[in-house]
């Protein structure tokens, strides 16, 4: 017993560790966020602010127009993370229940196209939007962060599809539902943990790209927020105190997302629905 309950302390100090860790860089960025241009260079960095200021926020809205470029990413991330999940849902199905000729090469072909390098893309995209005429505009990345969002909700819709037990659809054919109507109103209603997932995952991809808006934007007007920041580096020059606060201002939409959806993401909704 001593050596069990010796044991769990270890790996509970462990776990202790790891969060303190993995939680340091978000608190330095807090702390740099409300210090001022002095303390922030001085070669002894302190703890905490001695003279805390939100001057680096009054910043980012006043000086760095930051707010447009919040709302502009925003408004991409939930546009195409909401439509890539109601494209990919309805693919997911097809590939976790339907038998047809060249299932197994699409279902590859979709992991594949999640897994090629970004880098190889931009250029055939870019001329793409060009030729639509969508170049410095927010619909152009509309069209090109699909690319990336709807290969990867199709493969995680795929396999959660999978779990969901066929006698539930059975059932419901029994009862008079046809293919369509048992998809939307029994699978779709039991796989809402993984809609839900999925779709917060599409939009934190959305939300942090940055290569792709990089070559499609350059107007100060539809700048996402991954843009804003890179822009405060001028040369070698860094901003830090506003870099800062506008990091930790663009957390605040996903932590936001996770914790009102977290009642959503929760598995095991289903147990028991076959009895």
């Amino acid at each position: 017993m001593k050596k069990i309950k010796l044991s769990n302390v270890l790996i509970t100090l462990l776990l202790l560790l790891l969060v303190i860790v993995s939680l340091l860089p978000v608190y330095w960025t807090l702390n740099t966020s409300f210090k001022v241009n002095s303390e922030i260079y001085n070669m002894k960095p302190s703890l905490w602010p001695k003279k805390p200021t939100v001057q680096s926020y009054i910043d980012l809205v006043v000086k760095r127009n930051f707010l447009p470029s919040l709302w502009n990413s925003f408004f991409v991330s939930f546009i195409v993370s909401v439509g890539s999940v109601a494209i990919s849902a309805f693919a997911g199905y097809a590939f976790a229940r339907l038998d047809f000729r060249g299932k197994q090469i699409l279902s590859n072909s979709v992991l594949y196209s999640y897994l090629m390098p970004r880098s190889v893309l931009f250029i055939p995209l870019y001329m793409l939007v060009t030729t639509f005429g969508l170049r410095d505009n927010l619909m152009g990345l509309i069209v090109i962060y699909p690319t990336i969002t709807i290969p990867y909700a199709t493969w995680m819709l795929t396999s959660y599809f999978r779990t969901i037990p066929l006698a539930i659809e059975e059932a419901a054919e029994i009862d008079g539902c046809g293919r369509i109507r048992s998809m939307i109103q029994v699978v779709f209603p039991l796989a809402k943990p993984g809609l839900a997932a999925t779709t917060i995952f599409a939009f934190t991809l959305c939300w942090s790209e940055y290569m792709y808006a990089l070559v499609i934007i350059t107007r100060s007007e539809t700048r996402t927020i991954t843009l804003a920041l890179a822009n405060m580096v001028v040369g070698d020059v860094f901003a830090w105190g506003p870099m800062m606060a506008g990091s930790i201002v663009a957390t605040i939409p996903i932590l936001l997302i996770y914790m009102i959806s977290s009642k959503n993401m929760v598995s095991g909704l289903t147990v028991g629905a076959v009895k």
